[in-house]
């Protein structure tokens, strides 16, 4: 019986060291999959890669290449939360914000306040979006450009104008303007722009006023926030073989029983149960597509100003000069299917569903 004990105790001891060198081995790979975080990753890289334009993967869960910045100040726009480095996009973004800024000052609209945009090679950031991450959103600020130039201090503390009663869920009347309706609808007349995401409440004061050609109506989608900015996103630009499409959006107006789920309570019922964490703070390099750590590793441009747009079009070159014999970002023919975004899709058109017609809504909550 002793020996049955000491040879027990021998097993126990044996298990016990296995045991504590496997939990040593976890530990290591766990702390390996934290350093593989790619927020951390991509949020620390200040500059593009410098290589031909090319989106990977979907807008939530993707990167780019070949990015250019915006400047801070244009003679149509200025920058807002510059600390965020977020003024980069695919060359085809930079230009239509560009572009949308001077159109929209013949519209009556003073001038742009662009939000973010994407991180310098995308990528999940740091903060905020769960989408952003290709290159092809931009955020435009609902607020007027004033007729001065803004201080670093004001465009990081500058709050946006609130368009909507978080309340009644509908836009403030003595806020709302001929001009914005015009700015959403310039932006929306643009062929590559494939939605326009815009509080519900936004969506309806359309919805309610726009009259004669409302056909781009159906671009502008309603979602949660973007009370004070709407989000304009372009589709995959070509070149782009590993950048995955979003689903069409639905036919009609989009002034239905889709929106007018929006008014009910479902949708601001508060959630239960623990708080699930976001995408982006779990989302390792692994669930890439493959072609963005190639995106990491390749060069930079020799300096942030030869990869800016300061007005009057695109550099010379979308591009900057990299250092000598610098590779481009390897092309695959098929790219892994990111598969569906880990976040909801904001542009996913929600099922037909028997939604009741808005009632109206007490004057306290």
């Amino acid at each position: 019986m002793t020996s049955f004990f000491r040879r027990f105790a021998g097993r126990t001891a044996r298990l016990a060291i296995v045991a504590a060198t496997l939990g040593m081995i976890g530990l290591d790979l766990h702390a390996a999959g934290a350093a593989e975080l790619a927020k951390d990753l991509f949020g620390s890289t200040k500059l593009p890669a410098a290589t031909a334009a090319r989106s990977y993967g979907f807008y939530s869960k993707g990167c780019f290449a070949g990015g250019v910045a915006i400047a801070t100040d244009g003679p149509t726009w200025q920058a807002m939360r510059l600390s965020r480095n977020r003024r980069w996009g695919h060359p085809a973004m930079i230009s239509l914000i560009e572009k949308l800024s001077r159109d929209a000052i013949g519209d009556g609209w003073p001038g742009l306040l662009i939000g973010d945009i994407s991180q310098p090679r995308g990528g999940p950031m740091l903060t905020g979006h769960a989408s952003h991450q290709i290159g092809l959103d931009a955020d435009i600020w609902l607020t007027p450009m004033p007729d001065r130039k803004l201080s670093a201090t004001e465009r990081e503390n500058m709050s946006a104008v609130l368009m909507v009663d978080e309340k009644t869920h509908l836009v403030k009347d003595k806020l709302w303007t001929p001009a914005h309706t015009r700015l959403i609808k310039r932006a929306a007349s643009y062929p590559e722009v494939e939605r326009i995401l815009v509080n519900p409440g936004i969506k309806k004061k359309l919805c309610d006023t726009v009259t004669g050609d409302r056909s781009w109506l159906r671009k502008v989608r309603p979602f949660w926030g973007h009370d004070y900015h709407f989000h304009m996103r372009i589709g995959c630009q070509a070149g782009s073989k590993g950048c995955k499409e979003q689903d069409p959006t639905p036919v009609g107006d989009g002034c239905d029983k889709s929106l007018a789920w929006w008014f009910t309570e479902e949708p601001w019922r508060p959630a239960t149960g623990p708080e699930k964490p976001k995408a982006r703070d779990i989302m390792t390099m692994a669930s890439l597509p493959k072609e963005c750590r190639a995106v990491l590793a390749a060069p930079s441009p020799v300096n942030e100003a030869a990869v800016t747009v300061y007005g009057g079009g695109a550099p010379s070159a979308v591009v900057a000069a990299p250092a000598p014999a610098a590779p481009e970002v390897a092309e695959t023919p098929t790219i892994t299917d990111p598969g569906t975004p880990v976040s909801a899709d904001a542009y996913a058109p929600r099922p037909s569903v028997d939604i009741p017609l808005p009632r109206p809504r007490p004057a306290k909550q």
